[in-house]
């Protein structure tokens, strides 16, 4: 039985309006609890506005957890600045700090009178599992498309043993597996050269 195509991949939408790109952050960044900053944002970047792929996805969030800083503030800097230039990267990390800075605040205040009951206790748990759930079908959805081979599921696996087991800060860790997944991927001249083909000329003649 052969494997069903897949689904041929919505168009990208046009870059949006300043407006648009900072409201779109403001609600991801007003619902993106429990941690699971980067299901959200893949949701909303990806499939719900189409300002970006999959593989654009994937490239941004590797850089933003290549540098200093919280990985959404990254996003939302990266994202912007490629849609709209610098005026995007101002506006969607404004829209992405502004919710969480606001609730934040009132959280903190919040758990300082009431942190210890058991009910905040118990909500506390809940979301800290869904956010689990919600970073763990990040990751199921962009393997399938973006992990083509058995090395690249090695890599993933290198990278992880590294940091859970070995300690190794991110950064090293990633530059070090992502030097090796370039060799690996370095383009092979593997086709034999037949008896009738040209020889190349000696630079030197």
């Amino acid at each position: 039985m052969s494997k069903p195509a897949a689904a041929p991949a919505l168009p990208l939408a046009p870059p949006p309006s300043l407006w648009r790109l900072f409201a779109g952050f403001f609600i991801m960044g007003g619902t993106s609890l429990g941690g699971g900053v980067i299901a959200y944002l893949r949701t909303g970047l990806v499939a719900r506005y189409r300002w970006l792929d999959d593989e654009t996805f994937v490239e941004l969030m590797a850089i933003s957890q290549s540098l200093p800083g919280l990985n959404a503030t990254n996003m939302s800097i990266l994202a912007g600045d490629r849609l709209r230039g610098w005026p995007g990267a101002l506006v969607a990390a404004l829209g992405m700090c502004l919710p969480g800075a606001s609730l934040m605040t009132a959280a903190a205040f919040a758990y300082g009178i009431g942190g210890d009951d058991p009910l905040s206790k118990a909500f506390l748990h809940a979301i800290a599992a869904g956010a689990v759930g919600l970073i763990t079908v990040v990751l199921v959805q962009l393997g399938a498309k973006m992990l083509t081979e058995i090395a690249d599921y090695a890599f993933v696996a290198l990278t992880a043993v590294l940091v859970a087991f070995f300690h190794v800060p991110v950064p090293y860790a990633l530059i070090g597996v992502g030097a090796l997944a370039i060799w690996w991927h370095r383009p092979r001249n593997t086709s034999p050269r037949n008896a009738g083909d040209p020889q190349p000329k000696d630079p030197a003649s």
